[in-house]
């Protein structure tokens, strides 16, 4: 039976180019339990892996049309699906190292995925010195945001070796809910009037999502608090440019506790602080190359709508812009605005009705995706400077066919005009921090995570923490996973930074009720239906000229053809 594909879904297919590839992924690695070695537990699972022929959805859809010539494409379960294809075993010269693993996933990550089969893939690496070994997933963004991901990873890993030894294959594993299966089967009159009573609520609340985004622009037009991040208001820097083909990934993993503590001595949240080195590493880099804008950078935060029972597919996730406040030396200071910024962003996004959060998301979202159709993506000022990322993950141990996993980092993607992609996931105490980047833009790029690590040790002696470890913690870190240290709680911290009650300005109607989630993200849990609504350039002016400008090229560019 054909699915149609939601809007928002769709959306990363439209986008997808050979040099800016629409698919996120992970890499987990995992140890091998005692009594067993390497050799013998990646014989086992590959057995195991490759017997396994039954494939749930979505890891069983594939495109009705892979040239996408339909205006809303459908996914359609494959009949026939080539394992050998999707499941592929590598190995790193022996004995493998992070260096090797990181280089060799950089090198995965940069090959689309072939729209004529569905859009996954796994690789299982061996040759990992300890008797270790990694797995390797990718995935297309329409199939899945990084929720869903985590969510889906909790019921393809097991908590405890024994359980996991009788769980099936990941790709057996499906996220599609029955509640949705029953209602494919529905007759058409039911899913007509579903269809027409979700039009209403959806047209109900688009004065609402309207309103906000008026108000967002007339911000940008006047400004009234630097704090207030807007569309368009970063300025172009060397992270966003056009990317290549080719990828380089970093990564370093740091103590949940730690960050913990930092937090709760700056009274600020995990990811406040996750922000705040992010922007001082970022600031380091850009001045290093003497390419550190007058004007600060902003990043787009993801932020979940997904309600907490829901197991599907798709994406189910908004935006939020923040200040990166990059061109503020002083750390405090940083992070004090920091905060300020994403308490106005989300203050703005909770005072709408649940029901416009994806209307305003499709509308605020639409210059993004117009830069990328139309080519000019990383030509023009981009909508925001970077994605900055955080995934709640698991918090405790999770296994696979017996095996711990032991360390699991989020690979995310870089479209033109944004080089760079941050995401961090937590997982049973660890806090496990991603670098993404396009290999040419970005050189040493390595760097960027070192930096957050001195930036972490910057606040901590800025507020008078001292985090003491069993091991000294890692001097440089590598282009794949860094072995974390054993720990001890820090002291408590002395020196709290001064906070601004957030008022929002933005966003019209009545508010709802949220609930923020208590972990790492901060995230809007909020339920909500997609609704494509046409952004309309003439509500374009002063800031947002940029994207008059490429209205303008675009229709140009078309003329010129028929001509």
């Amino acid at each position: 039976m054909a699915r149609n594909i939601p809007l928002l879904d769709a959306s990363w297919l439209y986008v997808e180019s050979k040099e800016a590839p629409m698919h996120v992924g992970s890499m987990a690695v995992f140890t091998v339990p005692e009594g067993e070695t390497s050799q013998q537990a990646i014989a086992r699972i590959v057995q195991m892996l490759r017997s396994s022929l039954e494939f749930a959805p979505p890891l069983n859809y594939r495109l009705s049309s892979p040239r996408l010539l339909t205006l809303m494409p459908k996914w359609i379960e494959a009949d026939k699906i080539d394992l050998d294809y999707h499941f592929r075993h590598s190995a790193l010269p022996a004995p493998g190292g992070e260096r090797e693993l990181g280089t060799l996933i950089s090198r995965l990550h940069s090959h689309p995925l072939d729209f004529r089969k569905p859009l996954w893939e796994m690789h299982l690496i061996e040759g990992l010195y300890g008797n270790r070994f990694a797995l390797y997933t990718k995935m297309h963004h329409s199939l899945m945001d990084g929720v869903g991901g985590m969510r889906l990873m909790e019921r393809i890993f097991g908590k405890s070796a024994k359980e996991s030894m009788a769980l099936p294959a990941p790709w057996s594993v499906g996220t599609i809910s029955k509640k949705k299966k029953n209602t494919e089967q529905q007759h058409f009159a039911d899913q007509a009037r579903e269809a027409w009573e979700a039009a209403k609520l959806n047209g109900q609340s688009l004065p609402a999502a309207g309103r906000a985004l008026m108000d967002l622009m007339r911000e940008a037009v006047k400004p009234t608090d630097s704090a207030l991040a807007t569309p368009f208001s970063g300025p172009k820097s060397i992270v966003n440019k056009r990317v290549g083909g080719a990828r380089r990934l970093a990564t370093q993993t740091y103590p949940l506790e730690r960050i913990r503590i930092v937090a709760e001595a700056a009274k600020v949240s995990v990811n406040d602080i996750f922000l705040a080195i992010c922007s001082s590493s970022i600031r380091r880099y850009l001045l290093e190359r003497d390419a550190l804008p007058s004007e600060s950078l902003t990043a787009g935060l993801p932020v979940s709508v997904r309600p907490a029972d829901d197991l599907d597919g798709g994406n189910a996730i908004s935006f939020i812009i923040a200040n990166l406040f990059t061109t503020e030396s002083d750390p405090l200071t940083r992070l004090k605005e920091i905060r300020r910024s994403t308490q106005l962003a989300k203050a703005n996004l909770q005072a709408m009705p649940k029901e416009a959060i994806n209307n305003y998301t499709i509308m605020l979202m639409a210059p993004m995706m117009l830069q990328l159709v139309s080519g000019l993506g990383g030509l023009t000022r981009p909508i925001f400077n970077t994605v900055i990322s955080n995934v709640p993950g698991p918090s405790r141990d999770l296994y696979f066919s017996g095996c711990r996993l032991e360390q699991f980092y989020p690979i995310s993607l870089i479209p033109h005009g944004q080089a760079l992609n941050i995401t961090v996931v937590s997982y049973s105490g660890q806090f496990n921090v991603a670098f993404t980047g396009d290999h040419d833009a970005l050189p040493s790029m390595q760097r960027l995570s070192v930096y957050t690590g001195e930036a972490l040790e910057e606040l901590e002696a800025a507020l008078g923490v001292k985090w003491e470890s069993k091991k000294a913690e890692p001097a440089v870190a590598s282009k794949a996973v860094a072995k974390p240290a054993g720990e001890k709680r820090p002291a408590v911290a002395k020196k709290p930074v001064a906070r601004k009650p957030a008022t929002a300005k933005v966003g019209a109607g009545k508010p709802v009720k949220v609930s923020i989630t208590q972990g790492l993200s901060d995230s809007l849990v909020l339920p909500g239906e997609r609704f494509f609504v046409p952004f309309k350039p003439s509500w374009l002016h002063g800031p947002f000229a940029d994207l008059n400008e490429q209205l303008l090229a675009v229709f140009a560019h078309k003329v010129g053809e028929a001509k």
